[in-house]
């Protein structure tokens, strides 16, 4: 039926539309009545729809309608009667009115329906509900008529109601699925995208299917209970085919299936042109941004930076940048795997058209990521460009800072750690500079080559300023470099000619020990005089020849003290402690000087006293003419007092002090060997004398015997 069947309209009755038979096969309609008002229109409207349900074939057999008045008053149910006469006359062939046992026996005189039966089309009948069996079946009838028939109304209804929601639904749903996949064949014919033909259903078609497949399932499984006979409980049996429309419902499925299967073909291309649609929508998307801001944004990005502050901020800008691409990169691999997707599926007539969107994506994002790391690898050549600048910096000033400080080492191995230092910092500055050459180098070569990731954009302006820099730079390290080594060497010559003062200073110092030295030998153990003149004339030579030492001594002390006053000169030291060294070497020279000549003049005395005495010694005393003369013997004897006096006397040096050769045993030992010979002399001179004693006697005695 092409009529609703609302809630509203069925609920307010209950009215009874089953499928048992009246005794000519008619249908039984039962209106039962109650003591409240009842609404003719609700009614009508009911009894109008309830009427429509059944087909033309079995309203043609007629109906017998109950109006069931027994709690109803007489008015209504004659209201109701009257209202069958317009609503239903052809289809009504007996109206059994259900009377009260005594309430309506007046009433009932006044308005007979049996005469009005050509006036109202159909026959009325009063009768009572025990009474009901005679023109109708007690099968057919429910308990409450005195029947056997179950049936339960509200099932009846809530089954209508869904019966009819889902015949609304689904042929509502038909209608629009077929204008959509008839849209669908024009639009794929033309080539139409539009909005227009992406039109949805008003239903879910799924849930439709399902509410239909439940109603034919309960339907089917009424119809196989019924079949089994009337049981028990709350079994009854159910309406005829015609009156449940269970065709209808199949019918319906099946029309509703196949064009629900060619709607989701439908959706499944409308689908996949969304996805294709939307896949090129983000691709141009993506396409439009790498190759207009994205790309904006790279050009204005040439330069190196001319300090370690200035190139970090241009890697910080280039993050900044390359955090926007990922977004982009991302869209880009998500769009890469749809697509993969997409050409895995296999569609022909799609093929092309992906592969040259992924060809175009591909294309477009690796030369934006080349581009991205080429500027990242150029930033980070400079970063590591000017790292090295400054470090190299950073050595020549503090080379600078060491050349240009005083130098005051302690001695000469201050010096040598010096120069060690020095070369080791030099070296340590060429390696540098080796570096930021070789840095250099891979900046200029990168710089080279940053012409082809221009983009059309005439980048040598920017190129040339950027190698102008690197040079620059380079440059002027060669040049602070090449400053600092001069200095260099300027401070290395120094510092020798600060190696040579010390090691004259310290040689002279040296010279001045060993004359002391010489001089403490000379006083302590140059004491012997000698016995004899041949070993005096032997010490004599040797003390020359000491003297000589001392001399070439001193004279060497004094050459490097020269060198010593050229050398400051040289370095304009005016505070070194070799300022005393010369006074103590002459101070030492002059002691030596005075101690060596009277040295001399003791070994020269006792020259003098050894040969004299030797002389006078060496004469036999026997033969007389071998006398000595009497100045001989005074000579020995004034010369050895005179050494015997001066071996007493100590040596008086330039400053006042004294000091005595040896000890007072070398002395006295000296003293006396001088003794003992002149002892000996003075025993010799005291025989000549006798003997010239004797001779004189014998003269004089033999001079008066030769008178």
């Amino acid at each position: 039926s092409d009529k609703t069947a609302p809630s509203d309209v069925l609920k307010p009755f209950t009215f009874f539309l089953v499928c048992c038979k009246d005794r000519r096969s008619g249908l039984i309609l039962t209106i039962p009545l109650c003591t409240e008002q009842t609404s003719m229109e609700e009614l009508s409207a009911t009894l109008d729809y309830l009427l429509g349900i059944p087909s033309e074939k079995c309203k043609a057999r007629g109906f017998t309608v109950i109006v069931d008045g027994r709690k109803s008053q007489w008015n209504i149910v004659k209201t109701v009667v009257l209202m069958l006469q317009n609503v239903i006359p052809a289809e009504v062939s007996l109206v059994c009115v259900v009377k009260p046992d005594e309430f309506w026996d007046k009433k009932v005189t006044h308005f007979c329906f049996w005469k009005e039966k050509d006036r109202l089309g159909f026959e009325v009948i009063l009768v009572s509900a025990n009474k009901l069996t005679r023109y109708i079946e007690p099968c057919q009838l429910t308990d409450e008529f005195g029947g056997s028939l179950v049936y339960d109304h509200l099932d009846w209804l809530n089954k209508r109601l869904v019966f009819e929601k889902f015949t609304k639904e689904s042929t509502s749903l038909l209608d629009e699925l077929t204008v959509i996949n008839e849209n669908e064949k024009g639009s794929q014919a033309e080539k139409d995208r539009s909005s227009e033909s992406n039109i949805l259903p008003s239903f879910d078609p799924e849930t439709v299917l399902q509410t239909g497949h439940e109603l034919l399932s309960e339907l089917q499984q009424r119809r196989f209970n019924g079949s089994e006979g009337g049981g028990g409980g709350t079994a009854w049996s159910p309406m005829d085919d015609e009156l449940l429309a269970q065709p209808q419902v199949m019918k319906l499925l099946d029309s509703l299936r196949e064009q629900y299967t060619k709607y989701q073909e439908v959706c499944r291309q409308r689908s996949k042109r969304s996805q294709l649609e939307e896949i090129q929508t983000k691709v141009m998307q993506v396409v439009n941004w790498l190759e207009g801001p994205g790309t904006e944004q790279l050009r204005t990005q040439w330069g190196i930076g001319d300090s370690i502050r200035a190139s970090q901020a241009l890697q910080q800008k280039h993050e900044e940048i390359e955090s926007q691409h990922s977004e982009w990169f991302a869209v880009y691999v998500e769009l890469n795997q749809q697509i993969a997707a997409l050409l895995s599926a296999g569609d022909e007539e799609d093929l092309m058209e992906l592969k040259g969107l992924q060809q175009q994506l591909s294309d477009v994002c690796y030369r934006q990521a080349s581009q991205l790391e080429f500027r990242q690898n150029v930033l980070q050549s400079a970063h590591e460009f000017h790292m090295t600048a400054q470090d190299m910096s950073q050595q020549l000033d503090g080379l600078l800072g060491m050349l240009c400080a005083d130098v005051a080492p302690a001695d000469g191995a201050a010096i040598q750690q010096t120069l060690k230092h020095l070369e080791e910092k030099l070296k340590s500055v060429e390696g540098a500079l080796q570096s930021l050459r070789e840095k250099g180098q891979v900046l200029l070569d990168q710089m080279s080559t940053q012409t082809s990731f221009s983009y059309g954009k005439d980048v040598g302006i920017e190129n040339k300023e950027n190698i102008d820099h690197i040079h620059s730079v380079m440059e002027d390290m060669q040049l602070r470099k090449q400053r600092c080594e001069d200095m260099v060497d300027v401070r290395r010559l120094k510092m020798l000619q600060m190696v040579q003062l010390f090691k004259c200073e310290e040689d002279a110092s040296q010279a001045v020990e060993w004359l002391g030295e010489l001089l403490d030998a000379l006083l302590k153990t140059h004491i012997r005089l000698g016995d004899d003149s041949q070993e005096t004339k032997v010490l004599l030579e040797k003390h020359k020849k000491f003297v000589d030492v001392a001399q070439s001594t001193y004279d060497y002390g004094r050459q490097l003290l020269q060198a010593t006053v050229v050398l400051c000169q040289s370095l304009r030291c005016t505070t070194r402690s070799s300022g005393d060294t010369l006074p103590r070497l002459n101070r030492v020279w002059k002691q030596f000087t005075v101690t060596s000549d009277e040295r001399q003049h003791r070994l020269e005395m006792a020259s003098a006293f050894h040969t004299a005495a030797e002389k006078i010694l060496r004469e036999s005393p026997e033969l007389a003419e071998l006398m000595v003369d009497v100045e001989a013997y005074e000579e020995v004897e004034t010369v050895g007092k005179g050494l015997l006096d001066r071996l007493t006397v100590p040596v008086i040096f330039p400053d006042g002090s004294e000091q005595f050769f040896g000890s007072p045993g070398d002395m006295a030992s000296s003293a006396e060997s001088i003794r003992e010979r002149m002892k000996l002399v003075e025993e010799k001179r005291f025989l000549q004398e006798e003997a010239e004693q004797r001779l004189d006697e014998e003269a004089l005695e033999a001079g008066p015997r030769e008178s």
